[in-house]
């Protein structure tokens, strides 16, 4: 146990460490908050509006319009170790996921999600895998996708009303979507 707490420790003041940490949890989220955004369109799935052909479409075209521009662009790394820099693609699919979830559900929903994304593009940064403004780039990428192709989600609403009518009443259901 000694050990560990040892380890830890030293975890804490030694940078490699925190860099490393702070890059493989800018990995995770890069894919972990596209993943509820595309599992919230299977658990919210109204039919009118395919959510989840909505998701495939922004993800889809952010990821292809993304890796059009590396090839475009050829931009070397701050690192240099190759010349995909612009633009990031942890952050396109950040700020993809992030962007379906605000538009979908609201902005309760979306600032935490944004403000995690962003993260994401800091964490690329902090890695000396990315420039400032590949960040950015691949965030408008994937905000402009997502809120072209994603509609908000409606609750479907039943409205119960009671009316007097001829000294009589009637109960009316309304069923809205």
């Amino acid at each position: 146990m000694n050990k560990i707490v040892l380890i830890f420790i030293f975890s804490i003041f030694n940078s490699n460490a925190q860099n490393k940490t702070i890059t493989t949890s800018g990995d995770i989220l890069q894919l972990a908050i596209p993943a509820v955004a595309f599992g919230s369109t299977l658990i919210h799935n109204d039919d009118n509006t395919k959510p989840t052909l909505q998701f495939i479409k922004a993800y889809g075209s952010g990821l292809i319009l993304q890796q059009a521009l590396k090839h475009l662009v050829l931009e070397k790394r701050p690192d240099g170790s190759d010349n995909y820099s612009f633009p990031s693609g942890h952050t396109t699919s950040a700020f993809s996921g992030a962007a379906f979830i605000q538009q979908r559900y609201g902005w309760k929903y979306g600032l935490p999600c944004y403000v995690l994304a962003s993260y994401v593009g800091y964490t690329r940064v902090q890695a000396q895998k990315h420039y400032p403004w590949d960040v950015i780039g691949g965030a408008v990428i994937g905000i402009g996708t997502s809120y072209l192709f994603t509609k908000p989600y409606t609750k479907k609403k039943v409205d119960v009303s009671l009316n007097r009518i001829n000294g009589g009443y009637t109960i009316g259901l309304n069923y809205s979507y």
